[in-house]
């Protein structure tokens, strides 16, 4: 069963001189339930906007988005999925309960309810000593963790992430990596992801869609087929990163 169904998806943008940019060309794109797909490419390819149209953020100009077998314009359970932006987005003002809980707030979660999930999600992200800790109180890597549990708070089937781990050091990245997958086991999501990194596709990735610019569109899709975990330093990664490196 295809979670998320991207069927011949193209997008234009408006530009300053009145012409259009090209931003998307005819795009597939097939996620199974409880898989970790990839989208990589050169910059400029189209690879936030893709993530953006799946997300609702963007509306494509030709396709279409099926979630969960449903169109998107008329899929109605949003809080099924999450996205999990670059930047980590943290309020200054507010301490990591207070971001993490910040979603359920909007969707008018008791204040019970919001107390105990938040608790568990802080828990399951390994930063139940610091829940009264403000962002500036915080690592860098912290600061992800933080970001990670405001998007798993709301318990998605559905996890976009835009190159999220980017500004980390390689160290804390590789951690990360580690707390997306068991997490990912834990909740039984499904997860889509954007990176510049080839070696993060394969370590966290059951398939990798390769972009190509411009406009973007899809040149191969590659399946990743080593077992878990996925050292990044390992001979097999690295063969496989070459392999996709070659793609690009």
């Amino acid at each position: 069963m295809s979670v998320v169904k991207v069927q011949s998806v193209s997008k234009w943008f408006p530009r300053r001189d009145g012409e259009s940019l090209h931003v998307l060309q005819n795009i597939d794109l097939d996620v199974p339930e409880k898989a970790i797909v990839a989208i990589v490419g050169a910059s400029g390819c189209g690879k936030s906007t893709l993530l953006n149209i799946i997300a609702g953020l963007v509306t494509p100009d030709r396709g279409c988005v099926f979630l969960n077998g449903v169109k998107a314009s008329a899929f109605e359970d949003w809080r099924s999925l999450t996205y999990m932006f670059q930047e980590d987005r943290l309020l200054p003002w507010r301490t990591a309960t207070q971001n993490v809980a910040f979603g359920l707030e909007a969707a008018g979660v008791a204040r019970p309810e919001r107390r105990e999930r938040v608790t568990e999600t802080l828990a399951l992200v390994g930063l139940s000593g610091f829940a009264d800790a403000y962002p500036h109180e915080l690592s860098g890597g912290m600061r992800s963790r933080v970001a990670l549990a405001r998007s798993l708070v709301t318990r998605p089937q559905i996890l976009l992430m835009d190159e999220p781990f980017s500004k980390l050091d390689p160290s804390i990245r590789t951690q990360m990596h580690d707390e997306v997958l068991r997490i990912k086991e834990l909740m039984g999501m499904t997860i889509v992801f954007v990176t510049h990194d080839v070696e993060e596709a394969v370590v966290l990735a059951d398939k990798v869609v390769v972009l190509n610019p411009r406009p973007g569109r899809v040149r191969e899709t590659q399946e990743i087929r080593l077992p878990y975990p996925r050292d990044p330093l390992s001979p097999d990664v690295a063969e496989q990163a070459r392999l996709l490196r070659r793609s690009l």
